[in-house]
């Protein structure tokens, strides 16, 4: 079995995992981050000599970018994703690649919004604001939040996610979400 094969199997069963979860998932207005997208890119099944490529690579967000575009020919799921998505992707990837053939990829800014943000703040309080990149780094290295449990570049893969992906209406959040919660 060759190393996109490997790498293959694992990404689908996120995959289906993710689906099953959606399916019920409260928190289906937060948009989907960089794992989860390209789990569902490696989960269509692409040319393993594409898989292969792309994940022993190291590039920057913006070369991350262009080369998704210009791998949507042959990787026909880069085509279906917004610019949004995109560019959501093209962080991630520039966090956590290249990885190890086999190895789980990392939690992604959704997972870490889910997980780390909800222990103290309704999610609202979080994805509703619409904040630069050093303001949402600046909150995050405060007293208050220096003792979550985040490296220094997963603090960073953070506010990229929530730059790109935050400031949600808040009609897009479902009404039982809304009340509540600390401010910053």
């Amino acid at each position: 079995m060759n190393t996109a094969h490997r790498l293959l199997l694992p990404a689908a069963l996120l995959c289906a995992a993710a689906a099953a979860w959606a399916a019920e998932d409260v928190f289906a207005f937060v948009p989907p981050g960089g794992r989860t997208l390209l789990a569902g890119v490696l989960a269509s099944r692409p040319p393993a000599p594409e898989v292969n490529a792309m994940l022993a690579a190291k590039r920057t967000r913006e070369e991350w970018q262009a080369w998704l575009r210009g791998h949507a020919g042959a990787m026909p799921a880069l085509g279906k994703l917004s610019e949004k998505e995109t560019a959501t992707l093209a962080d991630y990837m520039a966090f956590n690649l290249p990885t190890a053939p086999g190895k789980p990829l990392p939690i992604d800014g959704r997972d870490m919004v889910l997980d780390k943000c909800q222990g103290c703040h309704i999610i609202t309080v979080v994805v509703t604001q619409d904040r630069a990149r050093e303001a949402w780094l600046g909150t995050m290295n405060k007293p208050s939040h220096v003792q979550i449990k985040l490296s220094k570049e997963q603090r960073e893969a953070l506010a990229n996610y929530l730059v790109l992906n935050a400031a949600i209406p808040i009609d897009d959040v479902p009404q039982e979400l809304r009340a509540g919660g600390a401010s910053y």
